[in-house]
């Protein structure tokens, strides 16, 4: 029914410009000079055009006067014993559903309760009727969008330099809630809002220091560090693959990984006790 109307709406305003030209076309047929005949034979003959598509409009316009007038008015009594099914009806669109709200409600106020920290919303419905709902007011910060657990996870337990924790989310492939890649400001701000507190090696209480650090502490440099570590002389923690190691300062002093670091070259493994020599000192 709404379709047929718009088709009206626009055959109506069709016809008026149709007509003005019409009309347009009259005029200068008159104002033509009788003795040119060549400019006023194609003046008549764009009358006559004009004239033919006012007729063709007018008798387009009276075909579907004709069929709005004969189609019937839909019947709405059972509408509200099934509203349900006519709002989730998959043939209705979202406007038809906006139309429905419309003609139901006349208007909707919303008050703030901040003594219950509660949305107070009031429905005034059709006929002088009301409804009140309250929500639960949102907290400051508080939305849709929620940074997934897995990356708080990751920023609770390697809560160092924000600038770290970004590019290791990154590396895993962990958006932030609003799906975009995290940078240092975004990490401060999570960590603001969830109270997430520095980790281990940030706590620079000297007890656990990191690859930089350790290195300094060592007099090494931090490739040699790293290599004890990927040869296993070295004890490190790292929250997940990629993140910053964090090494305890103990471990720099054992004796075993203070001879690793004096040794010259690549750091080689010491031999486990269960392993028989090749040449014996006989």
């Amino acid at each position: 029914m709404e379709t047929q109307r718009e088709q009206q709406r626009i055959l109506e305003l069709e016809l008026q410009q149709a007509r003005y030209e019409a009309s347009l076309a009259e005029r200068r047929y008159a104002a033509c000079d009788p003795d040119n005949r060549l400019i006023a034979a194609q003046l008549e003959k764009n009358w006559e055009t004009s004239l033919r598509r006012v007729s063709e409009y007018e008798a387009r316009l009276d075909d579907i006067k004709t069929h709005n007038s004969a189609t019937p008015t839909p019947d709405f009594t059972g509408l509200a014993e099934d509203l349900d099914a006519a709002w989730s009806s998959s043939s209705v669109t979202m406007r038809t559903r906006q139309q429905l709200v419309r003609a139901l409600i006349n208007d909707t106020t919303v008050n703030i309760d901040e003594a219950d920290c509660e949305i107070v919303l009031t429905i005034h419905w059709k006929g002088g009727r009301h409804s009140t709902l309250r929500l639960r007011k949102p907290q400051s910060g508080e939305h849709e969008c929620v940074t997934s657990d897995d990356a708080l996870a990751i920023i609770e337990s390697m809560a160092s330099r924000c600038e770290h924790i970004a590019a290791t989310l990154n590396r895993m492939g962990l958006p932030t809630a609003q799906g975009k890649s995290w940078t240092a400001k975004r990490v401060g701000s999570i960590r603001r809002v969830r109270g997430i507190h520095a980790y281990k090696s940030a706590e620079k209480d000297g007890e656990w220091l990191t690859l930089t650090e350790a290195a300094k502490a060592s007099n090494v440099t931090a490739h040699r560090i790293r290599s004890l570590i990927a040869a296993g002389i070295l004890p490190a923690q790292q929250v997940v693959p990629g993140a910053p190691y964090q090494i305890n300062a103990s471990h720099l002093r054992d004796p075993r990984v203070a001879t690793a670091m004096r040794r010259k070259g690549r750091p080689c493994q010491s031999p486990p006790e269960s392993q028989i020599p090749m040449f014996t000192d006989t």
